[in-house]
């Protein structure tokens, strides 16, 4: 192993400069040369590839987004894209590759490494914290405080009003950043995928805290919940209640993928990155890079990939019990 490369894939996280500092000074630090692929697998095939130094990685920690760019490539899904993607890397003499990204970022890399046998390993680059293999993924923790940040300026406004607000967070397959911002923030109401919450349920919940002279109410809703999006939802409690409930909606949106990386982040990104590199060093391929009861540990693409991560009950249990 001399010469790695490292991109970013799939959706942006807050966190992706820090993994990519880490990566280039870690690769650096042990003698590697290292190479930066723009916008992903896109750039892969294009062969927008440049060799990075120690200062290429300066003054990004505190970032937001990727100073790498990241891209979907539909024509990396085909025979003829990967191709051209690998005869591209052998023009720079590239051993090693390291991802950071998702799920689709892990599959394409498990079918490139089946056709080129060229390891990589993988840092979890998202924010729904939805990848077996690692307790918490690079942005999570940061999408939680800005979701948690909006949660606390609306309850404010829900109170000065007596108005019950459907936040609505990102979570397509995830609710993880639902139910821990819905818990820091007091919501009396947290909707997930993972489980299913009856619409009357809600209505109950809602009418029992008026009863109880409750000024306000939040209710959290991951995108991806099987009532449908926030607004959906709101309209039918509507219909429900009528004119006895004042409800409003809020959707959070991409402003969660935004913004500086918390502490928790940056460090967790740098653990990463670094443990990419090395693990390349080793001998590693075709794996991801994680975290889990604070140990590194290296989970292969093929798990990370069709094991699912389920949310602890505890935490939905917790939801329920503080909402009384």
């Amino acid at each position: 192993m001399k010469q790695i490369a490292i991109y970013t894939s799939g959706g942006d996280a807050p966190g992706m400069n820090a993994c990519i500092r880490a990566v280039v000074r870690g690769a650096i630090y042990h003698g590697l040369k290292v190479y930066g692929i723009r916008r992903g697998y896109n750039g892969m095939i294009s062969g927008d590839i440049f060799e990075m130094t120690s200062s290429s990685v300066s003054n990004i920690v505190q970032r937001g987004g990727t100073i790498l760019k990241s891209a979907r490539s539909k024509e990396f899904m085909t025979p003829e894209g990967r191709k051209k993607a690998y005869d591209n890397l052998v023009k720079f003499g590239i051993d090693g590759l390291v991802a950071i990204g998702g799920n689709g970022t892990f599959t394409g890399a498990e079918v490139f490494y089946n056709e080129y046998q060229l390891p990589t390993v993988g840092c979890p680059g998202t924010i729904d914290n939805d990848l077996y293999g690692t307790d918490y993924t690079i942005g999570f923790d940061s999408a939680v405080n800005t979701s948690l940040e909006a949660i606390d300026k609306i309850r404010d406004t829900a109170d000065s009003h007596d108005r019950v607000f459907f936040i609505e967070v990102m979570g397509r397959d995830s609710g993880y950043i639902a139910v821990q911002s819905g818990i820091g923030g007091g919501a009396e109401i947290v909707m997930v995928p993972e489980t299913h919450t009856p619409l009357k349920k809600v209505v109950s919940s809602l009418k029992d805290g008026w009863r109880r002279s409750k000024s306000s109410s939040i209710v959290v809703v991951a995108e991806g919940d099987e009532e449908g999006h926030a607004t959906e939802i709101a309209e039918k409690i509507k219909a429900q209640v009528g004119d006895k409930l004042d409800i409003r909606v809020t959707t959070l949106g991409h402003v969660q993928r935004g913004g500086s990386p918390t502490a928790y982040d940056r460090i967790l990104a740098s653990r990463m990155g670094l443990a990419a590199v090395e693990g390349l060093m080793n001998g590693q391929k075709n794996v991801m890079a994680g975290v889990v009861n604070n140990e590194v540990v290296y989970t292969p693409f093929i798990d990370t990939i069709k094991k699912t991560k389920p949310i602890h009950d505890d935490l939905l249990r917790m939801v329920h019990i503080l909402s009384i």
